[in-house]
Parts: C-alpha cells; structure tokens; sequence
C-alpha cells in the first residue's frame, strides 16, 4: 500500500512571471540605488550652491568696480573696524589686567590676615591627638568664612601634615581639595606663600576660574607638625564683569565702525554727486542735447566745477551750432550748385551730341575736338550726379528699395558692363561664385554702383593684371571681394581711400574718367544697407575690398564669409 503525500505549493510569481527575490535581497538591490541617488542630490546641491556663491561675488566684484560709494564705504569700515578692534583689545587686556590685579592683591591681603588668625588659633595643637588636631582646623577654618574680606566670596582648606603623613584636610566645602595644583602645594609645602589660578569645582561640580592663595602657618615651637592654608577665591563676579565690558566694547566698537562707514558713505556721497550730475549732464550733450546744463549752488569747488561744465558746454554749443550751419550751408551750395548746373550742361551735352555725330564731316583736328568734349562732358554729367547723390546722403534723405536679388546674376551684370574697360586696360575679370543662388534683400542699383566702383577702381589701379571677383555666402551674410595685384597701397593710404577726392598719387591722371566721390558714394551705400565696405592693400601686391552685407534687410552683421586678407598673402617674414 502505498502512500501519496501533497506537491509543495509554487513560489508566488511576480508581475513578469519570474520567482520573486527574497525580501533581504530586495533591500541590498535598493541600498545602493538609494546611496546613487543621494549622492546625486547632494551633487546637485553643491552645483546649485558654486553656482549661488559666483552670482554673489560677481555682484558684489561688480558693485566694487562700478560703485565709488561701495568701495569707500568698504575701505572705511574694513579701516575703521581694524582700528577699533586693536583698540578695544588693548583696553580690554588692560581693564582685564587691572581688575585681576586688584583682585589678587586683596586676596593676598586676605590670606595674610587669615595666617596670623590661624596661627593664634593652632598654637600648641597636640600632634598626638588627631581628634583634637581635626577639631581645631574646622572650628578655625569655620571662623575664617565667617571673618570674610574684601576679596568677595571664598572657601578655606586647611592642612595638618607631620613628615610625610597627612592628616584628612579641614574644609569649608567638598572638592576643592582634590583641584589643588601640585605645584602650589609643593610652593607652600617649602614655606612660602603662593597664589595661582586654576579651575576649580563649584557647588554644582562645574569647573570655575579661581585665585587660589596658600600660605604656611607657624603652629609655635612645641608643634611637630606643618601646618598649610589655603583660599579659593572663585572669579565668578569678575568673569561677569569682564563679559559685561567685552559685550560693551564689541556692541560700541561694532555702533562706532557702522558710524565711521556711514560718515564716510555720506561725504562720499556730496562729493560724488554732483560728479555724477555732471557726468549725466554730459552724456545729454554728447547725445544732442546742446541746452543741457548743471545746477549751481553755493559757492564751493563743486559750484565752480558746475560754472566751468556749464562755460564749457556754451562754448561747445556755439560751436556745434556754427558748424551745424557751415555744413548746411555747404550741403545746399553742392545741391543748389548741381541743380542749378544741370540745365546748362543738358544744353552744352545737346549741342555737343551734334558736333560727336556729325565729327566725320569735320577736319581731323576738329573731330578729335569734339570727341573730347563729348567725353569731358559725359565725365562732368557723372560728376554732378555724384555731386547730387552725396548731397542726398549728407541731408539723411537717401533710401533703399529692397527686394529679394540673386547676388550672383548681380556680379554677372557688372562683369559684362565692365569687361570693355577692362578689356582696354588689357585686365582680365575672374569671378567666382558658388553653384546655388545667393539671394539677398538689398538695392540692386545701389549694390550694382558698389561694385562697378569697385571693379572701375581695380581696372584703373590694377596695371593690366587680372582682377579677381569672389562671391560667397553663409546663412546670414553675403560676401564679395575685388582683388586687382597692381600698385596697391599702404596702411595709411587704406585709411584715407574712401575719403572724398582723394587720391594717393595727387599727379596721377585718372584713366577710366572717374568723380573722385566713388568709393565715398559706395560706403555710404554699404552702410545705408547695414553692411561692411573694408580695404586691404600693401604696396606692389595690390588691394582688396570686401563688400559684405546682410542677407536679411535690417539684419545685424556679426562676421563675413570671406577673409578681407587675402589667404595666398603672407606677412613678411613668415615662410610658406
């Protein structure tokens, strides 16, 4: 017969259907996640906390640089805290000094005049006797509290010793004994009266500062044994004092340095003032506002500063507006004198249009006659619509037409305009652009007139060597440089060369029939757009201007997609 015992029951399955872990194991596996992620909160704080830390010393480096206020306040109290508390460390040591002094002399005082009771007291003590020896050192040691002094509150322990045997110690309280130094029980042990200051135990069993002062006392000739006293002066009342003057001194010291700083702070302040007024005052002017001016009061340095800031900023006044109104002046002359010029020249230009066309009927020395003046007069026409455009510029009245223009198809335009000059000059023109589109918001015509200026100026100063025209663009400008390798031109000349008139060879004769106002009509067309016209030159490797304007009408310019040096142009001495 055979028996069938139940099948154990499974393991409960966990939600994945595996055998859940042990409870021990589960909390090890949570132990070091729970470690992992403190030490992540922990981290997490003290990034929070740097962080925290340099925002605060940045304002407060900040303050100091930017604040006259914050830094003489600052020095005056760092000063005036050093002096006061060197100061009330000296008077503190010496209150504290004079107050143990008196202390200790009364002390003294007081243990002397105890000796001479004690020892009328003693005379004859039978060493024999203990009882008796023990009687007579607290009766007297009982006596002597009850005599008091003027050293404030004490206890007393007297000591009967006979050779090397010491007698239980008489006491005016339990635990003073004990806390007795063995050097001053080994000073009065020798027959001398010493005093020194321990810690002592207190009613409550709290260690206290205390004087301790002990002397021998003579027991008369017929004693065999020595007999030692000694005082325990707590300095409870002293402490309290002392604590008491140090409270005053830190509370007045910390009243006075505030005081100084805010004195300081205060006199800063009148002096500063009408500094920064004035400082005010002249960020107004400077801004435009000629009638700007400072409040006198007084009669002091700062009343005559302000007198002398206000002198000087009629003069300036008077002499912005002057020349405010020379340049007004000139402004219209150059309009009225190229308004007024322009319909005689359109006569003189009609008249000359005849003779250009009918020159073959003309003797040869009259034909060449009427090709100049054809040639001088279309010069002179250019040069009053230069004229023109610059008076234009110099009223603010020039604006753009934007509209989207495919920068490349732009150059292309230019290049084919200009490749009869340049074919004259024996110039070749090379472009470079990329492959896709590089559309920008601009004024065509103002930005096909930058580059035929450009292109005009390197054809005249490129020495029949080729000119090269480089296009490129990011995602926020757009970039094109004219490179000729003729004379070029030196750093000081780069900065004159968008002057107006200007030339670096004053007896050089223009070759392509150029105003003169170029270059200056081209920069102010860049910056009307936003954009940046630069120059690079050096003298026998020729010059490049980098033209570079925003993609987006009113976008700020941060960089330029070409280099406004050229890269195959090292500086001298650097090898390849």
């Amino acid at each position: 017969m055979s028996t069938t015992h139940p099948a154990p029951a499974a393991a409960p399955a966990d939600d994945a259907g595996s055998t859940r872990a042990p409870a021990p194991a589960r909390a090890a596996r949570r132990r070091p996640r729970d470690v992992r992620a403190l030490r992540r909160g922990l981290r997490r704080r003290s990034v929070r906390a740097r962080i925290r830390a340099r925002r605060l010393a940045g304002a407060a480096v900040s303050a100091w640089r930017s604040s006259l206020h914050v830094r003489i306040g600052a020095i005056t109290m760092v000063v005036a805290g050093t002096v006061v508390v060197i100061v009330s460390l000296v008077l503190f040591s010496q209150i504290r000094t004079q107050l143990l002094s008196v202390k200790e002399q009364a002390a003294v005082d007081q243990a002397q005049a105890g000796v001479v009771y004690a020892q009328t007291e003693v005379v004859g003590i039978a060493a024999g006797d203990g009882a008796s020896v023990r009687a007579t050192l607290e009766r007297t040691v009982q006596q002597l509290l009850t005599r008091g002094g003027s050293a404030g509150s004490f206890d007393v322990v007297m000591v009967y010793r006979t050779g090397d045997t010491e007698r239980p110690p008489a006491v005016s309280r339990p635990g003073i004994y004990p806390a007795l130094p063995e050097g001053l029980r080994a000073g009065v042990a020798g027959g001398a009266q010493y005093s020194q200051y321990a810690m002592v135990p207190n009613a409550s069993g709290q260690a206290r500062p205390t004087l301790l002062v002990g002397s021998p006392v003579p027991a008369g000739a017929s004693s065999a044994g020595q007999i030692e006293l000694y005082y325990a002066f707590p300095l409870d009342q002293e402490e309290e004092t002392l604590s008491l003057i140090r409270t005053t001194v830190a509370i007045s010291g910390i009243a006075l340095t505030l005081f100084v700083a805010g004195i300081g702070v205060l006199v800063t302040r009148l002096v500063v003032d009408p500094v920064r007024r004035a400082a005010g005052t002249a960020q107004r002017l400077a801004e435009g506002q000629l009638e700007e001016r400072m409040t006198v009061r007084g009669e002091d340095d700062l009343a005559r500063l302000a007198t002398s800031f206000n002198a000087m900023a009629d003069s300036l006044q008077r002499q912005i507006t002057q020349l405010e109104g020379l340049s007004q002046l000139q402004q219209r002359f150059t309009s009225d004198v190229s308004h007024e010029l322009r319909t005689p020249l359109t006569t003189v230009q009609m008249a000359a249009d005849v003779l250009h066309e009918s020159r073959g009927d003309f003797p040869p020395h009259v034909a060449r006659s009427a090709e100049l003046l054809h040639e001088e007069l279309d010069r002179f026409e250019r040069l009053l619509s230069d004229l023109l455009e610059i008076s234009r510029y110099d009223a603010g009245a020039a604006v753009l037409d934007w509209e989207p223009t495919d920068l490349g198809a732009l150059v292309g335009r230019v290049v084919d305009g200009m490749s009869s000059l340049a074919g004259r000059h024996g110039c070749e023109l090379r472009v470079s652009s990329p492959a896709d589109p590089v559309i920008a918001e601009v004024d065509a015509r103002r930005v096909e007139r930058i580059l035929r200026n450009l292109v005009g100026n390197a054809v005249e100063h490129g020495s029949g060597k080729p000119i090269d025209i480089t296009l490129a663009a990011n995602r926020t400008a757009a970039a094109v440089t004219v490179r000729d390798h003729g004379v070029g031109l030196s750093s000081a000349e780069a900065q004159h060369v968008f002057d107006r008139f200007w030339r670096a060879d004053p007896s050089r004769v223009r070759t392509v029939g150029g105003s003169g106002l170029g270059l200056s009509i081209s920069l102010e067309d860049a910056r009307l757009h936003g954009g940046w016209l630069q120059v690079w030159g050096q003298p026998g490797l020729g010059a490049q201007f980098r033209l570079t304007l925003p993609l987006t009408a009113g976008a700020d310019l941060t960089s330029s997609p070409l280099p406004l040096r050229p890269t195959i142009v090292r500086r001298p001495g650097v090898r390849p």
